[in-house]
């Protein structure tokens, strides 16, 4: 979606909410974001895209290390959550007459 005056693209996925995967390895399972790459378009998901990633030695650690990671995923490949079931998202405004997240499947606020 192209904004005319912000040119930083609106999201349907925060930090913070529990998605589903809906294409690669770890499809089908869920998780919760723990960071967004808004630029582009990505998200880290916790426990999900798990990468392998090897330290060399150094002062602190003279034998070096092997560790697992999570990557980030490009966000068209989840789907938030909400109530326990995989939603579209829309957004409208709320009483306050701010424009706020809600479930397409519900019709209640999110967040």
């Amino acid at each position: 979606m192209e904004r005319r005056f912000n040119k930083i693209p609106k999201l349907h996925v925060k930090k913070g909410d529990t998605v589903k995967v809906l294409a690669g390895d770890d499809k089908n399972k869920s998780g919760r974001i723990l960071r967004v790459i808004v630029k582009e378009q990505r998200a880290v998901v916790e426990g999900i895209n798990m990468v392998t990633k090897h330290k060399k030695p150094d002062a602190n650690n003279p034998n070096g290390s092997i560790i697992k990671l999570e990557a980030p995923l490009h966000i068209c490949k989840l789907m938030l959550m909400d109530a326990g079931k995989p939603t579209r998202i829309g957004r409208k405004l709320n009483a306050d007459g701010k424009l706020q997240r809600y479930s397409k499947k519900t019709g209640d606020f999110i967040k």
